[in-house]
């Protein structure tokens, strides 16, 4: 069965351009150029979704935030915003990636490849649960409980937290963390990294008052467990 990609954004011309060459990828793509026809067809469970932040009504990052408490796939911004604010507030809202506009088709297809592999990974994922302290994280299931509480985390986020912590008291730079946990050959964003980390850190710190992830400062992070 072919994968399926929502394609939302308000400009025809490039919903267009990428649903064609999409479609020559090997996808089959659903298009919607607003927020409300992009909400229509959530029922029809796109594997993944591109997203443009810049429409008219209900912006990206708006519709973004109230879809992700319902949708698990991954979601990639396509944005010509590069403000660090903006990539901060994109990922607090429940954003993946970013693709900057313009971009080239091949870089695009590649993203969504590494993503698309990155899902089918954590599917076949055999059970498994890791130990840090007190702290429990099931792989499998994709929960973290701390003395019987579940700590609510993005699919991002868990996917750092399980890197991390398959990989304790090892440091890595945040090129490497990049592309480990986004899971493509490319240059690392520090920036979705650096925001990645601070929300889990303030997540862990709020139920547990512990500190799991370390900096070593003008290397990287590393999961600290004894």
């Amino acid at each position: 069965m072919k994968q399926k990609i929502l394609i939302v954004d308000d400009e025809r011309m490039l919903t267009e351009l990428l649903a064609a060459h999409l479609q020559d990828c090997g996808y089959d793509t659903l298009v919607a150029n607003n927020a409300g026809q992009a909400l229509g067809l959530l029922s029809r469970q796109p594997d993944l979704i591109l997203l443009d932040i810049n429409m008219p009504g209900m912006d990206g990052m708006e519709l973004c935030r109230s879809i992700r408490a319902h949708v698990i796939c991954p979601i990639l911004f396509l944005t010509a915003r590069v403000t660090e604010q903006d990539m901060i507030n994109g990922l607090g809202y429940g954003g993946d990636d970013y693709i900057t506009k313009p971009f080239r088709l091949n870089e695009l297809t590649a993203r969504i490849k590494a993503h698309l592999r990155r899902d089918e990974r954590s599917r076949q994922q055999k059970q498994a649960i890791l130990t840090s302290g007190l702290l429990l994280v099931n792989l499998s299931e994709r929960r973290v409980i701390y003395r019987e509480t579940e700590i609510p985390f993005s699919r991002r986020e868990f996917d750092l937290i399980e890197f991390l912590l398959t990989n304790a008291n090892r440091v890595f730079d945040r090129d490497k963390i990049y592309e480990a946990v986004w899971g493509y050959d490319a240059e690392g964003d520090s920036i979705v990294v650096k925001e990645h980390i601070r929300r889990i850190r303030g997540k862990l710190r709020e139920y547990t008052g512990e500190e799991f992830i370390e900096t070593v400062w003008g290397v990287g992070y590393q999961w600290k467990r004894s």
